[in-house]
């Protein structure tokens, strides 16, 4: 095959697979992304007004109850497969906030706990968000339980 063959070849290949896929709505995919993310962080600021005015909060306190709640809520929502549906819909909307790494910490563990607790619930958390992640927010945990009681 010439160059010439080969280079018409592929225009008509690429045409042909082209053909089957259908068209990217990139203002729809960023439309639902802004809505997501936004609708995300207006949960976060509506448990930062309540922990605020309710509980009287403030500071890194404040912060650290606002943060925690979403990732409970992130990881809930994951082990129900409701953030699954969410994400399939709003693409990196979902991802971006605090509740898209509960939900990354989450799935994988999920997926895999009939392995075990170590092979597969244990081990699975570490495939996307890393060893350094789990062990920082379990030492911080940790630590924020000892320094309760102290």
């Amino acid at each position: 095959m010439t160059g010439k063959n080969r280079e018409n070849y592929n225009k008509n290949y690429i045409a042909y697979v082209n053909s089957f896929d259908p068209p990217t709505q990139h203002f729809k995919n960023c439309f639902r992304a802004f809505m997501v993310g936004g609708l995300i962080c207006c949960i976060g600021q509506f448990f930062r007004g309540l922990y605020e005015h309710a509980l009287g909060l403030s500071g890194d306190e404040l912060a650290s109850a606002v943060s925690i709640t979403l990732i409970f809520l992130g990881t809930l929502l994951t082990g129900l497969g409701v953030y699954d549906r969410i994400g399939r819909n709003a693409g990196a909307g979902s991802i971006v906030p605090i509740t898209g790494f509960a939900n990354s910490v989450a799935s994988p563990a999920i997926e895999f706990k009939t392995e075990g607790l170590v092979y597969g619930l244990a081990a699975k958390m570490f495939v996307v968000a890393g060893p350094i992640i789990v062990y920082g927010v379990l030492a911080g945990t940790i630590v924020g339980i000892i320094y309760l009681f102290l």
